[in-house]
């Protein structure tokens, strides 16, 4: 197991390069450059000339690659020329939305799309399973800038004086702030430490914060901003979750050990989840992995739509202002959180499977 672990770590090294290299590539082919997004008419050649020598875009590109690529090594992923800041402080502040975003809308695609496509399964042709892959297809169809317009226009304004009224925008109600844990337990931490920028990173996952300081209500309150956009962008994923998992019973309900079971005379409840169910999860914990691709993607749209600041909305601006560190040093961390992922997927596999054996 430890030598899979290494051998596949190593594996996404030339991965993570690709992602670099294409990601370098892709964001000097957008029109325009730099200078001009940010200052508009103001860009005067001179402007520019300084501009961009003060920044290092004035060097040739395979040299900027080449600086930007050893920076990467050091573990320093540049500063955003619109901001000024470091890239690496900019995601301390802005990834933890886009993670607990990604998270509870992973959780609940998983926790409906599931027995949704169990069920549908079960009652294969029935109007249940009809009604449920009626549901899947609908949900895939919606774009998710539009679904997020409607629920904030429902739950928002239609229903703003009932007790289902849901909060359209933000991540925490205006006002009310969140103290990270460190300072609530008064630890001596030295700011602008790498330890520092760690703790600093966890107590941006407010849930996590709200928990560990037994916070309550901004554990409330974070759930309560949390669940537009977190279903607006679990639409999709869930969509797929059901249909995967219909496909994967229906297959295995088919089995001659399912057959068996049956013919031993054991309860439906025992042959369903004890001999199909488990048998037929690998596929879908593998889409469910895949989706977390999914739910960044997303992300952008949804983080924009609801006025949160995570890194989707970061990359939006960024892509608009033609900032370049930011643009790279955002996919280059989605990149690195998805290989991650997989890497646990496959990890699943084997306690799902005793058969399966990684070596």
């Amino acid at each position: 197991m430890i030598k899979y672990i290494i051998r596949r770590l190593l594996s996404a090294i030339p991965v993570l390069a690709g992602v670099l290299l294409v990601t370098f590539a892709l964001a000097r082919m957008i029109p325009g450059d730099p200078c001009t997004a940010m200052l508009g008419e103001k860009a005067t050649p001179d402007i520019c000339a300084r501009f961009n020598r003060e920044k290092g875009l004035d060097q040739p590109i395979p040299v900027q690659f080449g600086i930007y690529a050893l920076d990467v090594l050091r573990g320093d992923l540049g500063e955003s020329i619109r901001f000024r800041r470091p890239i690496m402080q900019i995601l301390v502040e802005r990834l933890p939305v886009t993670i607990e975003l990604g998270l509870t809308a992973l959780a609940i695609a998983t926790l409906i799309g599931v027995p949704a496509g169990l069920l549908a399964a079960i009652r294969r042709n029935s109007a249940v399973d009809v009604g449920t892959m009626v549901g899947a297809n609908i949900g895939v169809s919606m774009p998710v800038f539009w679904l997020g317009l409607m629920l904030a226009y429902v739950f928002a304004l239609l229903l703003r004086d009932t007790p289902f009224a849901l909060p359209p925008s933000g991540r925490l109600p205006a006002g009310m702030d969140a103290t990270p844990f460190f300072e609530v337990y008064n630890w001596n931490i030295e700011p602008k430490t790498r330890l520092y920028r760690l703790l600093e990173f966890f107590a941006n996952l407010y849930i996590f914060n709200a928990i560990i300081t037994f916070n309550w209500e901004l554990l409330g309150a974070t759930i309560k901003h949390l669940i537009l956009p977190a279903v607006a962008l679990a639409t999709i994923p869930m969509a797929i979750i059901a249909r995967m998992t219909r496909s994967s019973m229906l297959e295995v309900l088919g089995r001659d050990y399912v057959r068996t079971a049956r013919a031993k005379g054991l309860s439906d409840h025992v042959v369903i989840l004890s001999h199909a169910f488990r048998n037929a999860l690998l596929p879908v914990v593998t889409i469910v992995g895949l989706q977390l691709g999914t739910v960044f993607g997303g992300a952008v749209l949804t983080e924009t739509i609801f006025n949160l600041a995570g890194v989707g909305r970061i990359l939006f601006e960024a892509i608009t202002a033609r900032d370049y560190p930011i643009i790279q040093g955002v996919t280059l961390a989605v990149a690195f959180t998805y290989v991650m992922v997989n890497l646990l997927v496959d990890l699943s596999y084997a306690l799902l499977d005793p058969r399966i054996r990684l070596n």
